[in-house]
C-alpha cells in the first residue's frame, strides 16, 4: 500500500496527467501554487520513488518520472485508511452520519440508493 501526503499528491496529479514528467517541468508547475524550489521537488520525487509511487529513466537530458500506481488505486487506498481510521471500516455508520449532517444532497443519496439496488 502507498500512502501519499498532500504534498506528494500534487506531484503524482501532474504525473498523472501527462507522463512522463522532468523535475523542470514538474517545478515549473508547482512553482506559483506551493512557491518550491526544484530541490524540494527532487526530495518529494525522491521519497515517491521509496514508496514505490513513480519511477524514473534517464532521458536525453533530463530523468523522465512515471507514475508506478493509477490515480484510481491510489484513491481507494485513501479511502481505505480513512474509513479505517475514522470508521473503523463501518461504511454505513458514515454514510448515516454523513445523511443526518445533511452532507449528502438529495441527488446524492439517490445515487447511493440507485447502487445499492444493483
Amino acid at each position: 500500500m502507498v500512502q501519499l501526503s498532500a504534498y506528494e499528491w500534487k506531484i503524482m496529479d501532474i504525473i498523472w496527467d501527462q507522463e512522463p514528467q522532468t523535475i523542470t517541468r514538474l517545478t515549473k508547475a508547482l512553482k506559483e501554487e506551493t512557491g518550491w524550489s526544484k530541490y524540494t521537488v527532487i526530495t518529494y520525487l525522491k521519497r515517491l520513488e521509496a514508496k514505490g509511487a513513480v519511477h524514473h529513466k534517464e532521458g536525453e537530458r533530463a530523468k523522465l518520472y512515471y507514475a508506478d500506481i493509477t490515480r484510481t488505486d491510489a484513491q481507494l487506498q485513501e479511502i481505505d485508511t480513512f474509513l479505517d481510521k475514522v470508521f473503523s471500516g463501518n461504511l454505513g455508520l458514515m454514510i448515516n452520519t454523513m445523511i443526518k449532517e445533511e452532507k449528502l444532497s438529495d441527488a446524492e443519496i439517490d445515487e447511493l440508493l440507485n447502487m445499492l439496488k444493483k
